[in-house]
């Protein structure tokens, strides 16, 4: 598996990617700046200027069903904010 698993499109990102340059990705927990920031420069085709990681702990979860009550938790995950430098963008969309 590689490093960026998924974009992160979201309202607050895509405001903050026409005004800031900057876009969300979930990325490989063990993956460290560097690593991603080689990953999306040649996913892309551009250059980054910086990149901000964010480590979440997964939430538990319950809920009633039938069976009774179910208890688990979500999975941990990493974030990275990479901001693009100059006029680099990323369409998303282009592929659909």
């Amino acid at each position: 598996m590689g490093i960026i698993i998924k974009p992160i499109v979201t309202e607050k990102l895509t405001v903050q990617g026409e005004k800031l340059n900057r876009y969300g990705f979930v990325v490989s927990r063990d993956a460290n700046k560097l690593q991603i920031k080689d990953a999306v420069e040649k996913a892309y085709g551009v250059s980054v200027a910086s990149v901000n990681t964010v480590n979440y702990h997964g939430k538990r979860k319950s809920r009633y069903s039938k069976s009774g009550m179910l208890r688990g938790r979500m999975n941990h995950f990493k974030k990275a904010y990479v901001t693009l430098a100059g006029e680099d963008k990323i369409d998303f969309y282009a592929n659909i």
